[in-house]
């Protein structure tokens, strides 16, 4: 259609005309993403002149309408000065029924309440998913947005999400996302004024169907009960990306120290459903995920302090379902052809290590499933389909906080030993994380460890002697290249490969390096001259 055509007639024609002409435009462009940049000045005008007509007494039918084809118009960023006003976002924040706090608080406390026919809640729909994309592509409209106080009438919606229909509650959600995410400084408003992270809370508990049975700890789920809904679960995982904006900074003092401890119970219920695919079960973990990670580690005794459900008598009574769940999705994780290790991986494997870290029983159940005693030793610690073998290949992953990753977790696992993690992966694997470290010349890290010892397999204490220390395994015997020279012939190879070293460092091609006394590397020069340290006081494991 000709937008001067459109134009003019929206200027010149009754309610019903303006309604059957938009609704011909927006068939036309219901699935157009990319615009003609010649009609920009023309699309802007048609913003302010269907926001004009919403400011005005129309029927519900025709501000969907109009509603619908401003966010059709609001995938254009370039368009969108009509409506990144105060005059525009108020407008369209009363049609979501997000009243501002300047309104009254009478009015807020029924946002959603008076929501009463069918096609009122469609405009309350389409106003919302205008807001998202005008607030996702205009940093005018995200200042306005905090100039009128949107997100106190979203906390404010947050009070009615038990009435709430799927999309008024999907989209209201998402806005909140949007707007923490884009907005740094609204979060901690949110979080101090609002309550919100108590808010989405009970959102998603809601959404969860969790029922208590003790401090910190839901009924275990019915194995045969039917998958989590699909608009239930869309519904959590916004509720999820939100919580995990806002507890992106540092939290204190008991209130949140509680808040945290009932967020991590009710992601330990999520990690044990199930939802109708395979692919929105994964989703799901991963952003539960994500927000374990921004809690304090101490809270993460929650997924394994689950008295009534008990535990393992292995592992202090503890129950270790949780933990195997992320184990599970780590190794999905690993698995995953042709996907991003940086976002997909890391945030699981960080939350592995921190909870091995800190709390014994995890590290401890972990150890056991991902690097159980050695028996066969005949093969390179990265080859194979164990959970081992793919994180010690990991170890040497061209991406450099993969690879990071995946050491310090094998490294917590082993009790930040050296000894014991070389006995795992081997030097080659492992050079990346001790040269980081300073740990080249043994030792252990920082963190104190219980003294649980590790017990090796006869298998292994008989073939260590013969293990290569480099590769980690035990080799099959190789010629010996110098076993038939005469002692001057070895003398001259000597030598020769001393020359070639010597031309190839003076050419800077190469620099010899050493192990300075502290485990980190320095020119050979310089490590020649340092004083060895007296060790002798030293207790070795």
């Amino acid at each position: 259609m000709d937008l001067n055509n459109i134009l003019s007639q929206l200027e010149s024609t009754n309610e019903e005309e303006i309604e059957k002409l938009l609704q011909l435009y927006n068939r036309e462009n219901s699935h157009t993403f990319t615009f003609d940049q010649k009609e920009e000045a023309l699309r802007s005008k048609l913003c302010q002149t269907v926001l004009s007509v919403l400011g005005r007494q129309v029927q519900p039918s025709c501000q969907r309408t109009c509603l619908e084809t401003l966010r059709i118009l609001s995938r254009d960023k370039r368009v969108l000065a009509p409506v990144a006003t105060r005059e525009g976002m108020l407008t369209l924040g009363g049609m979501a029924r997000l009243h501002a706090r300047e309104e009254g608080g009478d009015n807020q406390k029924s946002s959603q309440e008076d929501t009463q026919s069918e096609e009122e809640e469609r405009v309350v729909v389409e106003a919302l998913k205008c807001l998202c994309n005008v607030v996702y592509n205009s940093p005018a409209a995200q200042q306005v947005s905090v100039d009128v106080q949107l997100a106190h009438g979203l906390c404010t919606s947050l009070h009615t999400a038990r009435t709430w229909h799927h999309e008024v509650g999907l989209f209201t959600l998402r806005l909140l996302f949007l707007l923490s995410a884009l907005r740094p400084d609204v979060r901690g408003v949110l979080r101090r004024e609002k309550h919100a992270v108590r808010l989405l809370t009970e959102v998603l508990e809601h959404t969860l169907d969790v029922c208590w049975v003790g401090p910190y700890e839901a009924a275990r789920p019915d194995p045969q009960a039917l998958p989590m809904p699909a608009e239930d679960n869309e519904r959590a995982m916004e509720a999820l990306k939100a919580l995990f904006n806002l507890t992106l900074s540092d939290a204190g003092g008991e209130e949140d120290d509680h808040q945290f401890r009932l967020i991590a119970a009710i992601l330990r219920h999520l990690l044990m459903l199930k939802t109708e695919t395979e692919e929105k079960t994964e989703e799901a973990h991963s952003h539960a995920v994500n927000l374990l990670n921004n809690l304090p580690v101490s809270c993460l005794d929650v997924l394994i302090d689950v008295p009534v459900q008990g535990g393992l008598e292995k592992y202090g009574g503890k129950n270790m379902d949780a933990v195997q769940m992320l184990l599970d999705f780590m190794e999905k994780r690993i698995d995953k052809q042709g996907s991003n290790y940086k976002e997909g991986l890391t945030p699981v494997l960080s939350l592995l290590t921190e909870g091995s870290r800190h709390h014994r029983e995890i590290r401890r159940y972990i150890k056991a499933q991902v690097l159980p005693p050695l028996t066969d030793v005949k093969i390179r610690p990265e080859i194979g389909t164990t959970i081992r073998n793919k994180l010690v290949r990991l170890m040497t992953h061209v991406d450099m906080g993969v690879k990071q990753t995946a050491a310090e977790f094998l490294f917590v696992l082993c009790k930040e030993s050296v000894d014991n993690l070389l006995k795992y992966t081997g030097y080659g694997n492992a050079a990346g994380l001790l040269v980081a470290r300073g740990l080249l010349g043994g030792g252990r890290g920082e963190t104190q460890y219980s003294e649980d010892e590790d017990s090796d397999t006869e298998e292994y204490k008989s073939a260590k002697p013969f293990i290569n220390p480099i590769t980690g395994h035990v080799e099959e015997p190789m010629p010996n290249p110098i076993e038939e020279m005469t002692e001057e012939q070895k003398e001259y190879e000597a030598q020769k490969l001393v020359n070639m070293f010597d031309k190839l460092s003076r050419q800077n091609v190469i620099r010899p390096m050493g192990v300075r006394p502290d485990g980190t590397l320095a020119p050979l020069e310089e490590t020649l001259c340092d004083p060895p340290e007296d060790n002798s006081g030293s207790d070795s494991d």
